[in-house]
């Protein structure tokens, strides 16, 4: 089975974004939204629900109108297949190239990949400048942009947010941290601040321990799980700490897949 995290560059209409979510049908997972990142990330499983999905975002959504907190380089920023019990990371990277050839040839969106050969982060840095598209036209849909389309191990995405407003404090906590295993950024979101990680390599380096690194360094407001967690990431936090942490067993990938 593959998962597929599809971050999209919507987060305030809330009719624009039930209408992308329902072309995912019963492969949907979870959405999780953020008005301030003007994003939504929608959990879904399978190649078919992936692709229903960005293709209903390209037909409702346009670049051209977006403000947000969040980096963003089209309105389907980031697709990333995930492979899960029974999947290999051959069958994910088999997936992230169909992807790929598939929006750039039916939806006329140009796809950048992601993985073995470079990161996201390479990605956002190079696209259009020392970047070409690996897929699709050479230069940015005129609404849509671009996609990067990947293929990675489980991750988890989490943001904390800190209780003083101070966004230097939080960009200088985002570069103390920042490592192998866990890719930060510090952003203004609203009138708040937040510290905002994708946590690499959760079962070495999970929630509890990015949020106990960043309270040692500034007062914490709260934490957020952005869509879901594994239960093996879950199973090793302490319970006792599951609400600090925004965490819960009814949001683990295999609780979603078999309810």
């Amino acid at each position: 089975m593959l998962e597929c995290v599809i971050n999209i560059s919507e987060g305030r209409d809330r009719a624009a974004i039930d209408e992308i979510a329902a072309a995912a049908g019963p492969s949907l997972l979870d959405v999780h939204t953020d008005a301030d990142h003007n994003r939504s990330v929608l959990t879904v499983v399978g190649e078919a629900a992936a692709r229903a999905v960005a293709a209903a975002a390209v037909e409702r959504l346009d670049l051209r109108s977006h403000q947000g907190a969040h980096p963003r380089i089209g309105v389907v920023d980031v697709v990333p297949f995930v492979a899960l019990d029974g999947s290999s990371t051959g069958d994910a990277v088999a997936a992230r190239d169909a992807f790929c050839t598939w929006a750039g040839s039916e939806l006329g969106v140009p796809c950048f990949r992601y993985g073995a050969e470079r990161t996201l982060p390479d990605v956002r840095r190079g696209a259009f400048a020392n970047l070409a598209p690996d897929c699709g036209p050479e230069h940015p849909h005129p609404t849509a942009g671009a996609i990067a389309v990947g293929q990675r191990p489980v991750l988890v995405a989490y943001n904390v947010w800190l209780a003083e407003p101070d966004l230097a404090r939080a960009r200088a906590i985002a570069t103390q941290l920042r490592s192998q295993e866990v890719r930060t950024l510090g952003l203004l979101v609203g009138d708040e601040v937040q510290v905002s990680m994708n946590l690499i390599d959760p079962l070495r380096t999970g929630p509890g321990r990015v949020v106990d690194a960043v309270a040692a360094l500034a007062r914490i407001d709260r934490c957020e799980l952005v869509g879901l967690v594994p239960a093996a990431v879950l199973a090793r936090e302490p319970e006792a700490r599951w609400d600090e942490l925004d965490l819960s067993a009814d949001r683990t990938i295999e609780a979603r897949i078999r309810s």
